[in-house]
């Protein structure tokens, strides 16, 4: 349906995911349910690699929570939906690659949404910002990934103070992997997405699952759980036709040919 406000486009092994809900992209309920069900929906998916989100227009990537639907009856504390707030924030067994493409203003929970994937490239004239503080409310999921991402007291500073900061800043802190122009973010999003699904997706499933499993773990305890094949993706990594195949390839000085299995 054309007045979704979750738009997709698929293209072989890539599904391209747009918010589009003028004016600013903010999201609601209705909306983040819909959002985790187009996520659901392509992490199940066997024939789907990698996800790209972005924003409707060339102003809003997305300002987070929509505060009118609030004021409507909307509880910031209701039902978001199978992914949590955006629909990949809570996704359990989320082991496919997804690429933000930040088209624009990325604030409160739209900065969450951009942080939940797992590389974020940025129009030159984005910019973002942590507001909840001026509104007497708290940025949860920030407060959490931030400080993990970029030095402590930068990121307790963007928190503590809401403050707005731009590409160059949040590229320099290690916050997103490119700055381009606006006419070439799409392109160059395409382009990171096909680069990923011409790769070995059990392997990328492996690294995902292992790095959310050692985020606070010991080192030594994450990599018995590693060796020990006590993680699902590792077990069928280790036992799979990819995992031959990369070998072969590189014994027969040829490219692989991922199955997946």
């Amino acid at each position: 349906m054309s007045d979704t406000p979750v738009k997709t486009r698929r293209e072989g092994a890539i599904l391209e995911v747009t918010l589009d809900r003028p004016k600013a992209n903010a999201i609601d309920l209705k909306t983040s349910r819909l959002m985790g069900e187009v996520f659901a929906d392509f992490r199940d998916d066997p024939d789907l690699r990698v996800a790209i989100i972005t924003g409707g227009g060339e102003k809003f990537f997305c300002p987070g929570w929509d505060l009118k639907g609030a004021a409507d009856g909307d509880a910031v504390d209701g039902d978001y939906g199978v992914g949590g707030f955006g629909g990949i924030q809570e996704m359990r067994d989320m082991n496919k690659p997804i690429i933000a493409a930040v088209n624009g203003i990325a604030c409160g929970g739209g900065l969450e949404l951009a942080m939940s994937a797992d590389m974020i490239i940025a129009a030159d004239h984005a910019t973002f910002a942590l507001p909840e503080i001026r509104s007497g409310t708290v940025a949860d999921a920030a407060s959490v990934k931030l400080p993990k991402r970029i030095p402590y007291h930068i990121a307790m500073e963007l928190l503590l103070t809401g403050r707005w900061f731009d590409v160059h800043e949040a590229k320099g802190w290690g916050l997103i992997n490119e700055v381009v122009a606006p006419d070439q973010l799409m392109e160059r999003a395409w382009e990171l997405a096909r680069l990923l699904a011409s790769g070995p997706p059990l392997v990328y499933a492996a690294i995902k699952e292992i790095v959310r499993d050692a985020e606070d773990s010991k080192f030594q305890d994450a990599m018995n759980r590693i060796t020990g094949r006590q993680l699902r993706t590792v077990d069928v990594l280790y036992a799979s036709e990819d995992q031959m195949e990369g070998a072969r390839a590189f014994a027969e000085k040829r490219d692989p040919v991922w199955k997946g299995k």
